[in-house]
């Protein structure tokens, strides 16, 4: 039975997909937030287009190839999913997620530009394993702010700060996060 959003009892194999689903996209942010252009790669079916609208559009080899010129543009990026809804057809899946993603530019005029959308996602599951097959972002509205001096400084010394990259204090506090397969 094709599955909708409209209730329906949600069996066991279901309820995984979505869990798993959810892991994909979660594990997203954290790979571009890091800069894990390995770990994001991960992510995509061979297959799959990756469509960030005038931005980029082409596959992920291509997509992890252009990344890095977006990103050298931020000292920090964040990505945060807020309302996530899935549809599980078999092995074929599509999702509608809300992002908000903040980018940081560097010192000395630093600003905070915030970019409110959605991700209108296309999965497969291949070999039990759920990967993106299409992902498009749709931008909802944007905001920027100055950000002061005093508020780029750790609030106290000795601090942990977070790094846009593999040194980041979560890869050798975190252990099972950073192991590659």
């Amino acid at each position: 039975m094709a599955r909708t959003l409209y209730p329906h009892v949600v069996d066991a194999q279901e309820a995984a997909d979505i869990v798993a689903l959810q892991q994909l996209v979660w594990t997203y942010c954290r790979a571009v937030d890091r800069r894990d252009l390995a770990l994001l790669r991960s992510l995509y079916h061979d297959d799959a287009i990756d469509d960030h609208g005038t931005m980029f559009r082409g596959g992920p080899d291509d997509y992890i190839a252009w990344l890095p010129s977006m990103l050298q543009r931020w000292e920090a990026t964040l990505h945060m999913i807020a309302n996530m809804v899935f549809v599980v057809d078999g092995d074929m899946a599509e999702g509608e997620l809300v992002v908000v993603a903040t980018h940081r530019t560097p010192p000395p005029d630093s600003r905070a530009l915030t970019a409110t959308g959605r991700y209108l996602d296309r999965y497969a599951k291949r070999d039990g394993i759920w990967r993106f097959l299409h992902r498009s972002l749709v931008l909802d509205w944007g905001d920027a702010a100055a950000i002061s001096a005093a508020s780029l400084r750790p609030p106290r010394p000795g601090t942990v700060v977070g790094r846009p990259d593999r040194e980041d204090p979560s890869y050798s506090a975190l252990p099972m996060l950073a192991r590659i397969p």
